[in-house]
């Protein structure tokens, strides 16, 4: 790709509001860094960076280029993948962004063999919970997304990836995992883990409990936690329970770690969903949703 290398290393400190972590992320010294701000504050005649200490934040100025700055990146990765396609090859730069279930437990192996099948296409990947990728595309800084949950943005397009279904699990062995099926009355005396607000998962459990006549705050919250990984170690040494995607248990289900708690009258269950901006959409997005499909079917 074609760009001026000081714009990226603006860019890079601008979003890690770090003059080291742009270093090491960019893999020049810190020295350079301030080398490049302080050349292009030059060229703009501008003071793009307040350092109060250790802290940095963006002037006036900096948030202007800034936004700028991701237009222009923006138009160089358009301008890569169509020169890719001039060459009749498959390459070009695609923003990927998937909500927390899938992307800790669907969608890394996907990633491994997109790249194997077409190594000319880069990628970036952001995991988020659903309003946040939902949001990050309306901002254009995501080209596609994978999401869970039923919140729609008009803004935005939708289709469906997989079926998902979400239980309640247990530490096998404990007093819970005992009980093998509950009324959903019970629920209430349970000490559960649940996720964070915006979480696409958190959504449709809430949605389900209303329909059997459950209020979510009446559930007995022992305490909530933000990614379905660090909820499962939490099962782990604990006596609580939580809902989570059947996705993201098979390794814990094999290996007799965690239970499945049948909930009487209770099914839980959801679609993963591409999600992408309204009207055109690059090839490259089109191709990737193409190749997820066809290849989980596969797995």
């Amino acid at each position: 790709m074609i760009f001026d290398f000081r714009l990226k290393v603006f860019h890079t400190v601008a979003t890690k509001l770090s003059f080291t972590k742009a270093a090491l992320e960019l893999f020049i010294t810190q020295p350079a860094v301030t080398k490049h701000i302080r050349e292009l504050e030059q060229q703009t005649g501008q003071r793009l960076f307040k350092r109060n200490g250790n802290s940095v934040s963006l002037t006036a100025a900096g948030e202007l280029l800034l936004r700028y700055a991701e237009k222009v990146f923006d138009i160089y990765s358009a301008l890569d993948t169509e020169l890719a396609q001039l060459n009749n090859t498959i390459g070009g730069t695609l923003r990927i962004g998937a909500s927390t279930t899938i992307a800790q437990a669907v969608l890394p192996k996907l990633l491994a063999l997109f790249k194997k099948s077409y190594p000319a296409v880069s990628f970036t990947f952001t995991e988020a919970n659903t309003d946040a990728i939902s949001h990050k595309i309306i901002d254009e800084k995501l080209d596609i997304g994978l999401v869970e949950g039923s919140s729609h943005f008009p803004q935005l397009a939708y289709s469906n990836f997989i079926k998902d279904e979400i239980v309640l699990v247990a530490r096998s062995g404990s007093q819970l995992a005992k009980l093998t099926e509950i009324v959903p009355r019970q629920l209430l005396d349970i000490p559960l883990i649940k996720r964070e607000q915006g979480s696409g998962t958190l959504e449709v459990i809430n949605n389900a409990l209303l329909a059997i006549g459950l209020n979510p705050r009446d559930l007995n919250v022992e305490a909530r936690i933000e990614n379905s990984a660090s909820i499962k170690e939490y099962l782990l040494h604990s006596d609580a329970a939580a809902f989570l995607s059947v996705q993201a248990i098979t390794k814990e289900l094999r290996y007799n770690e965690l239970t499945i708690i049948d909930v009487k009258g209770l099914e839980i269950s959801r679609d993963f969903q591409f999600v992408h901006s309204q009207g055109n959409v690059s090839s490259l997005v089109h191709l990737f949703k193409r190749f997820c499909a066809t290849h989980y079917n596969l797995k």
